[in-house]
């Protein structure tokens, strides 16, 4: 897995207190930007996130370049309806070689039997796929036959608060590994750009309880831990 932050909303903690502020002030838009320090910024912002003003958080946004996940992890990420996503498509291109790339989970990769039978299934697909499309079958009908571990290529557009609810919910203990180190390699791309903005990020139990109740990982204070030096 490759992930890179191909851009983002130029100073965006800047836009994110210049939005808040102009909630709170009588003064014309261009006052208030000719008047924010970067010191007024941080303190600032450092209240607005601290009362949970986050709806000024839409106005900034993240965009990721995401290599070699699989189409399992592909499926939960894009159910964050609250994003922009432009992904490598199965119906248009048409692979060509012998082996189709697959992610293969460590609970496979770590056992040589699991690791063989997983191989043999992939390399049976692969085979099917390529054999239909020789045969004159469509990409996009050939594809059927292909797996979950199919490697996959994706571009994310995120705003700052979906960001934060992405976190949430993906960099916990209980969410699927791969997607969780999905999420946590994009929180460590977004902090030294917005830094106040997602000092906090994280799992549910950084800043609370554990969401999850009975279901808990019970490792809380080893997470915390975790998401404090990231």
């Amino acid at each position: 897995m490759k992930v890179t932050l191909l851009q983002h909303t130029p100073n965006p903690e800047r836009s994110v207190a210049l939005a808040a502020k102009l909630c709170y002030s009588a003064s014309s838009i261009s006052d208030l930007e000719e008047k924010l320090s970067q010191a007024d910024t941080t303190e600032f912002l450092a209240k607005i996130m601290s009362l949970g003003h986050q709806s000024v958080l839409e106005h900034i946004s993240f965009t990721f370049g995401i290599d070699g996940i699989s189409r399992a992890c592909s499926h939960q990420l894009v159910r964050h309806r609250l994003a922009s996503y432009s992904q490598q498509s199965q119906r248009y291109v048409t692979f060509k070689g012998d082996d189709f790339p697959m992610v293969v989970p460590e609970t496979v990769s770590s056992s040589p039997k699991r690791n063989e039978i997983f191989a043999e299934a992939a390399k049976a697909a692969a085979k099917a796929y390529k054999e239909l499309v020789d045969d004159g079958v469509p990409a996009e009908d050939a594809r059927f036959v292909l797996p979950n571990a199919s490697e996959t290529k994706i571009i994310v557009t995120m705003n700052a608060r979906e960001l934060l609810h992405f976190f949430e919910l993906r960099c916990c203990e209980r969410a699927q590994w791969e997607i969780r180190t999905l999420a946590i390699e994009m929180l460590r791309l977004v902090k030294p750009a917005a830094p106040v903005v997602f000092s906090s990020a994280g799992p549910g139990c950084v800043t609370g309880g554990c969401p999850e109740g009975e279901m808990t990982c019970g490792k809380i204070k080893e997470v915390r831990a975790k998401f404090d030096h990231l």
